[in-house]
């Protein structure tokens, strides 16, 4: 199951904000706004924070670093639920731009749910506690979650070789070689904290050739991570206690499965127009 969940399709489960501060000028005026934990926090509805769920447990294994332990923050309907359920306490927004920098200032990593809107979570993450990171380095998943839009760059001449940046990554994308350090594009996350902390401003960061693909909604997201995991016959005919849905989710299983289907769904913009009209067919069928 985490194998299919993390490792298969393009679509994936989470996503990674890029640290909003190393941003150039020019950079800041086309991010957008998704892309920015502090907007998403400034948009929603409600907000908390509770404990963070890995570091809570490398504790009890005697594991756990000392970055803050209540820190992973809530959003929207979820933090509604879990400060009624006392899992959470409110904050205010202001309270949590704190705890973002709070974050940055721990080298700590922002990810939240793999889509633009009312996204629920945005967790703190660590490299040595996270269990999505830790799956990273440890199995070699590469883009278990969704990179940023962005990618580190060395400035050979004013690197000094100091290696501070190697500790900073979360997924082991920075090593040192003879000409100074270098960054492992095919493994790099994009998060921007080992540009943060360089001491001599050696890295920065450049937007990816390829733009990352992020879905506008949870539905979206869910609908192309069927599709790319062979699966939408199952979440489109979810009653298959019915004979009829039976027959329905098999016959659209096997047309799926033919090769000039399959690579038209490959088609980026095929599969978006597909997968909205999708949903307009089936509103009530798809969560």
């Amino acid at each position: 199951f985490i194998r299919d969940l993390f490792v298969q399709g393009e679509t994936k489960l989470g996503r990674v904000f890029v640290q909003e501060r190393v941003l150039n000028d020019q950079q800041q005026l086309h991010i957008l706004d998704y892309e920015r934990s502090s907007s998403m926090i400034q948009h929603a509805s409600r907000l908390g924070v509770g404990m963070c769920y890995c570091r809570h447990k490398m504790e009890h294994l005697g594991k756990a670093c000392n970055a803050p332990m209540n820190i992973c923050m809530t959003l929207g309907n979820a933090a509604d639920s879990l400060i009624r359920h006392g899992h959470a306490r409110e904050i205010s927004v202001s309270e949590a731009i704190g705890l973002l920098d709070t974050a940055y200032e721990h080298n700590l990593v922002q990810i939240g749910e793999n889509q633009q809107k009312q996204i629920p979570f945005i967790c703190n993450c660590c490299g040595c506690c996270c269990e999505a990171l830790l799956a990273v380095k440890q199995f070699g998943t590469l883009y278990a979650i969704s990179t940023s839009n962005y990618l580190p760059s060395v400035d050979q001449q004013a690197c000094t070789g100091c290696g501070a940046c190697i500790p900073l990554c979360p997924v082991d994308a920075v090593s040192m070689e003879e000409k100074g350090a270098a960054v492992d594009e095919e493994a790099c996350l994009g998060c921007g904290v080992c540009v943060r902390g360089c001491p001599v401003n050696a890295l920065s960061l450049h937007e990816r050739e390829k733009r990352v693909i992020t879905p506008v909604h949870s539905v979206h997201r869910i609908v192309r991570m069927a599709v790319e995991r062979g699966t939408l016959q199952h979440l489109i005919f979810d009653n298959q206690a019915h004979l009829s849905h039976r027959a329905l989710a098999a016959l659209l299983g096997a047309v799926l499965k033919l090769p000039p289907v399959k690579r038209k769904l490959a088609s980026e913009q095929f599969k978006s127009q597909y997968l909205l009209k999708l949903m307009e067919m089936f509103p009530s069928k798809i969560p």
